[in-house]
């Protein structure tokens, strides 16, 4: 239905991606990052052209017409326990500061693809939030 860009430079792929997802008539959504990051450069100019700047899970559920409240807060209610074994050691690595991928890559020995998959579902289920720089904290 859509597509979510986390981070781009400004010749990259993800870029490419945004445009055939465009041409598709799908949402294109990019999360924005600090004007020094060259890898926030691509999503930062995504949002200049028009794609649906994202904070939260939720800016995403609200655009495409699925947000509903009931369903957030019976997310939220989730125990820890409804995780797999993964997600759960990845999540008990998150602070409650913010914590860089880095470090999750370097404490965990896991690769950058699978972090990034698995703090993507942590953070759609209400368990972990984005924080500037590429960073997440623990809610």
């Amino acid at each position: 239905m859509g597509l979510l860009v986390v981070e781009a430079a400004q010749q990259s792929g993800s870029l490419i991606t945004a445009r055939l997802a465009l041409e598709q008539n799908r949402e294109v959504f990019a999360i924005p990052g600090s004007i020094h990051n060259p890898l926030a450069r691509g999503c930062n100019a995504l949002i200049r052209q028009g794609a649906k700047l994202v904070e939260t899970a939720e800016d995403v559920f609200e655009e495409l017409g699925q947000y509903n409240q009931s369903s957030i807060e019976s997310q939220s209610q989730l125990d820890q326990t409804t995780l797999d074994l993964e997600h759960q050691n990845l999540l008990k690595l998150i602070a409650y500061s913010p914590t860089s991928v880095d470090t999750l890559v370097q404490e965990s020995g896991w690769s950058v693809e699978m972090i990034s998959s698995i703090l993507l579902v942590l953070e759609l289920q209400g368990y972990i939030a984005s924080a500037a720089g590429g960073s997440y904290y623990r809610i």
